[in-house]
């Protein structure tokens, strides 16, 4: 099975973030073992992972972790057209969901496994919340 990680399990994982931690731990190590699920990230994604990190880690350490995650998941980058796409989509709320809905669709992932099924309700490829996931992959 091949999953798009939104950025907020991604950060779940790595702020330690409760009550979500425990869901998103799972899936990452699933991800990470190679098992059957393949884990897939956005570029933009880890753009904003090293950003949103700035006060907890170093450079250095941030520099470290996305190096670990790219080599770790499969990287979707972002094109213009992709851009393009989301910015002239009458039904796009929000640029960020709407890239990481394209990317998904692009690839033919199975699911974006997010918290915030509500933002990808127009969306090609299923969301699917990570507590849903977990039963689901079990």
């Amino acid at each position: 099975m091949k999953v798009l990680i939104d950025t907020n399990i991604i950060l779940d994982w790595l702020q330690k973030r409760e009550p979500f931690f425990s869901e998103a731990y799972h899936i990452m190590r699933q991800c990470l073992s190679k098992s059957d699920l393949e884990g897939y990230v956005s570029s933009h994604s880890l753009c904003d992972v090293f950003f949103i990190l700035r006060k907890e880690f170093s450079s250095e350490n941030r520099f470290q972790l996305i190096h670990f995650l790219s080599s770790h998941f499969n990287v979707i980058a972002e094109t213009q057209e992709d851009f393009i796409r989301v910015t002239t989509d009458p039904t796009a709320k929000d640029l960020e969901d709407g890239l990481q809905m394209v990317c998904a669709e692009k690839e033919h992932l199975d699911y974006i496994i997010t918290r915030n099924l509500e933002d990808y309700m127009c969306s090609e490829v299923p969301a699917i919340s990570p507590k849903d996931f977990y039963r689901l992959a079990r």
